[in-house]
């Protein structure tokens, strides 16, 4: 399935290899169909189209918030290559989790995947309509020196954030917006 591009597999990235992997659909269209729209559909088929908008007002904050985390990856990762971060040895970005999944980091900037020999960054993506904050950071900061590789004063924070930031200067070391992760591609 992951040679024929329906599915993709994410693997843990740090100083030491990791298990377990994580399987998703590939097509960010198909995932918003199978964690909202099919519901949708069989409401609106039921006559309730009312229920059918409800059901996709619910569903859509979470599918957001997911479906946007390889994409805010995929756009670290060649503004890491071009120097563009303070990383300059950053050649790949992934994710971490553990096998309970608790912490689960949303960024991993390291020198190559997926056994690395340094981690250089440690990230997390928001995307609701709130800024991150102090609480948001203090998740981050606890989270981090559980991944193998981070380094506490060496190894940054990076915020991957719809909203923007509500901290004070200087707190984490890059702030990534919607407008940087558009300007990973070239525009036509």
């Amino acid at each position: 399935m992951a040679e024929k591009r329906v599915l993709s597999v994410d693997l843990p990235l740090s100083t030491k290899p990791g298990k377990p992997a994580l399987y998703r659909v590939a097509d960010s269209n198909l995932r918003l169909y199978l964690a909202a729209l099919r519901s949708a559909q069989e409401q609106a088929r039921r006559g309730r189209p009312d229920s059918a908008f409800d059901v996709v007002l619910r569903r859509w904050p979470a599918w957001r918030g997911r479906a946007v985390e390889p994409l805010v990856r995929e756009s670290l990762e060649p503004a890491a290559i071009a120097g563009d971060l303070p990383w300059a040895d950053t050649e790949a970005v992934g994710g971490w989790w553990n096998r309970r999944f608790d912490p689960e980091v949303d960024l991993v900037g390291a020198d190559r995947p997926p056994v690395a020999g340094s981690v250089h960054f440690a990230g997390s993506i928001k995307w609701p309509d709130s800024a991150f904050d102090a609480h948001d950071l203090a998740a981050l900061t606890r989270a981090a020196p559980q991944i193998p590789g981070f380094v506490p004063g060496t190894s940054g924070l990076v915020v991957a954030s719809r909203s923007g930031v509500a901290l004070p200067p200087g707190a984490v070391d890059v702030v990534w917006s919607p407008a940087d992760v558009l300007a990973a591609w070239p525009a036509g």
